[in-house]
């Protein structure tokens, strides 16, 4: 059965109806091919799912009547933030949609020294909204309840600077301790390079910001492989699985 979990930018209460427009009408209206009568989930990004039910279906627009409520328990205990340097568009889709399955609860991609991507501002914002809608259709997937914030791009120095304090800062080096042995106290922060990797002096300004640099392993892994394999590490080791 197409799966039937559908994410609403509207706050949800039950008993009330909602209607669904833009993206989401468009997943039930094309892609599911709904019809009044049939039942889907819904969720707003609170921590709940709601029962629905389709009552009326426009052009652009599609009205449920929202039913019961229930918590979802989907998060991981370790609150991660993934700091991750622009990569090429395919790429970068995939980190946000699989960061977003592996439980990660925020995403900051970062410009660096040899990020390839070059973004202006009006560039930046329309990426930034399209990673967002990335995340957003993989929190349906993948049973979340909360979606992920996908940040707008900005150099690393500036997201460093900004960093919440106290937080487990490791920045993902071929040259670094084993990740295993790093003290997992949240909330995380993870940083990760794009395709050339940080500069010294981008690692070097990390290191001053208080970051441990960690390896995966033996063998050097893609900018879009390697926090996909630290996110499911750090949750085998102190998260949810």
């Amino acid at each position: 059965m197409p799966l039937r979990r559908i994410f609403s930018d509207s706050p949800l209460h039950a008993g009330r109806p909602v209607t669904l427009q833009g993206d989401a009408a468009n997943h039930v209206l094309r892609v599911l091919r709904l019809r009044p009568g049939d039942s889907l989930v819904l969720f707003d990004g609170s921590g709940r799912d709601y029962e629905g039910e389709i009552s009326a279906l426009r052009r652009d627009a599609v009205t449920v009547q929202v039913g019961a409520g229930r918590v979802v328990e989907s998060e991981s205990p370790l609150d991660i933030t993934l700091l991750q340097g622009v990569c090429r568009g395919p790429r970068m889709d995939t980190v946000v949609q699989k960061a977003t399955e592996l439980g990660a609860s925020r995403i900051q991609p970062v410009l660096t020294g040899r990020s390839v991507v070059r973004l202006d501002e009006d560039r930046a914002d329309r990426k930034q909204a399209h990673w967002q809608r990335v995340a957003v259709a993989a929190a349906e997937q993948s049973g979340r309840s909360r979606i992920p914030l996908v940040a707008e791009p900005a150099p690393l120095g500036e997201v460093l600077a900004g960093l919440p304090a106290p937080c487990t800062r490791l920045l993902l080096d071929p040259a670094g301790e084993s990740l295993r042995s790093a003290t997992l106290k949240p909330p995380l922060v993870l940083l990760v390079g794009p395709e050339g990797g940080l500069s010294p002096a981008e690692q070097g300004l990390a290191r001053d910001e208080g970051f441990r640099a960690v390896r995966l392993g033996p063998r050097i892994l893609r900018t879009e492989t390697a926090p996909l394999a630290a996110l499911a590490i750090l949750q085998l080791l102190g998260g949810d699985f």
